[in-house]
């Protein structure tokens, strides 16, 4: 039976972090419907690329525009095996957005399996959802899970953190580690 992914994304998500996991679950044969708050199915959120350039933190170049297939306000938690919360700019807005939150809280209740990648982890401190619970992020995150009651793993960008229904990953560099786990919390198997 397929799998039915929903994928919080926002204004200025991390292009990579949209754009990768959407097609790469697409090509499997996951359905993956795309949301954002105040946004309806046809809509575009404009992306940022966020590259490692040597400075103090990443730089940020203006990405694609992502295109939404699912409207916000219609959303019904209850159809969906997984949650997929992708980084960039996006998270710390979204994140002030109370449906967002109540989405994400769905997910941790049920023990369905999500995934956060990057900065895409401050909806999960928001939502209060990781007290007791080991996980990464991009470094500058690190301190959130830990106020948030989390014990963060400073990791490399390329690996990923499995503890219970939850996988998360530092920055775009970790997609195969994030969703090789991913599937698997998702009951999926891809043999070659």
């Amino acid at each position: 039976m397929a799998k039915k992914i929903l994928l919080l994304v926002g204004d200025f998500v991390e292009d990579y972090e949209a754009m990768v996991p959407f097609q790469a679950m697409g090509s499997i044969g996951i359905t993956v419907d795309a949301i954002a708050p105040d946004r309806k199915s046809g809509d575009v959120v404009p992306t940022a690329v966020h590259d490692f350039t040597g400075d103090q933190t990443y730089k940020e170049l203006r990405g694609h525009n992502f295109a939404i297939n699912k409207d916000f306000d219609e959303v019904n938690v209850e159809d969906y095996d997984g949650l997929y919360i992708a980084g960039g700019r996006s998270a710390e807005y979204i994140r002030l957005n109370k449906r967002v939150l109540e989405i994400t809280r769905h997910f941790f209740e049920h023990n369905k399996p999500v995934a956060a990648i990057c900065h895409g982890i401050q909806v999960l401190t928001a939502a209060k959802v990781l007290e007791g619970r080991t996980l990464t992020a991009y470094v500058a995150v690190g301190p959130d899970i830990e106020l948030a009651g989390g014990t963060w793993k400073n990791i490399p960008a390329d690996q990923a953190v499995v503890d219970g229904n939850l996988v998360t990953s530092p920055a775009w560099p970790g997609h195969q580690a994030i969703l090789k786990e991913f599937y698997k919390l998702l009951g999926i198997t891809i043999t070659i």
